[in-house]
């Protein structure tokens, strides 16, 4: 299908302007980059919203919690950001968990989990399951239900949040009702057709070199690969997880591993939903402001999550 009409002005807006991609830049050059990039339309107001810090393996971990008018106790989603696990923060993922809390008419918490290549892989993992654990914990605390609980993330964060359903999984932790996927990573490997298609460029936001350069500052070592707290598609055993929305963009390296992902939890009697959105590209969801395809695919991660939390 063709480009969406107001996925392509975004496009063509970015390339008139010559963006670097994200592997031409060192990891705090892109930081700096995202940190400076002006806003996608105005933010989304919520009731309320605050910062904390909350324990972690290896120190404080930032989160942001949002909470929309509603009566407590609500259900909770414990979002993670995108970015490759190199770049992103609470800012930059701040429009989709706007969005999500008013839509979902949930608390969110979005965690600002430590990034590579200062903290590589199980760094990040394992502060998005401490967050988990303590939104759990301390659900009465924020106006949350803990028996209403689920995990979502973009991108990157789209892997943490599978990997955490895992974690939880394992470990017996958090119960969690379900899992949100926005186009996640799976696989290391690289070698899909979407992955083929789409291997070059910057027009369409991310391409293999980009990929490459992403897993080079995440992994610790190579066996890292085969590790699916690292790379969920590697896992053997994906029954017992919560039931998933998974979402894929037609423009999209990822497109195919997530979508194969999805095949597979079906296939291990998970609950699944996955949906290919036409006509945009990896990061949509982050574009709600000015897509409508990005907030139509909020609005309908919100319907999956009342339907998994009962309301």
């Amino acid at each position: 299908m063709p480009l969406d009409p107001q996925m392509k002005a975004i496009l063509d807006k970015a390339a008139a302007a010559a963006a670097p991609p994200f592997h031409e830049m060192t990891p705090a050059q892109a930081r700096e980059f995202l940190r400076k990039r002006p806003p996608m339309g105005a933010p989304e107001p919520v009731a309320h919203i605050e910062n904390r810090s909350i324990p972690g393996l290896a120190g404080e971990i930032p989160i942001r919690i949002y909470r929309p008018a509603a009566d407590a106790p609500l259900p909770a989603v414990v979002f993670f950001h995108g970015g490759g696990w190199v770049v992103g923060d609470l800012d930059t993922h701040d429009a989709v968990c706007r969005v999500l809390s008013n839509a979902a008419r949930c608390v969110v918490v979005s965690v600002d989990y430590r990034l590579a290549p200062e903290h590589r892989f199980p760094a990040g993992p394992d502060d998005c399951y401490a967050a988990a654990a303590w939104t759990a914990d301390n659900a009465a605390a924020i106006g949350a239900d803990p028996s209403r609980l689920a995990v979502a993330g973009t991108s990157a964060g789209g892997t943490l949040a599978a990997v955490v359903a895992m974690m939880a999984r394992d470990r017996r932790g958090p119960r969690l009702a379900c899992q949100v996927l926005w186009y996640p990573v799976t696989d290391a490997a690289m070698d899909t057709p979407s992955q083929r298609n789409f291997a070059t460029g910057n027009y369409y936001f991310l391409s293999r070199a980009d990929m490459e350069w992403f897993w080079s500052h995440y992994l610790s070592a190579e066996s890292d690969r085969a590790n699916p707290y690292c790379c969920p598609g590697v896992a053997k055993d994906l029954s017992g997880l919560p039931a998933a929305l998974i979402v894929t963009a037609e423009y999209d390296p990822l497109r195919d591993e997530a979508e194969e992902y999805a095949a597979r939890l079906k296939r291990a009697g998970v609950a699944v939903k996955c949906t290919r959105y036409a006509g945009v590209t990896h990061g949509f969801t982050g574009m709600a402001p000015i897509l409508d395809k990005g907030r139509q695919s909020i609005i309908e991660a919100a319907t999956v999550l009342h339907e998994a939390f009962g309301v």
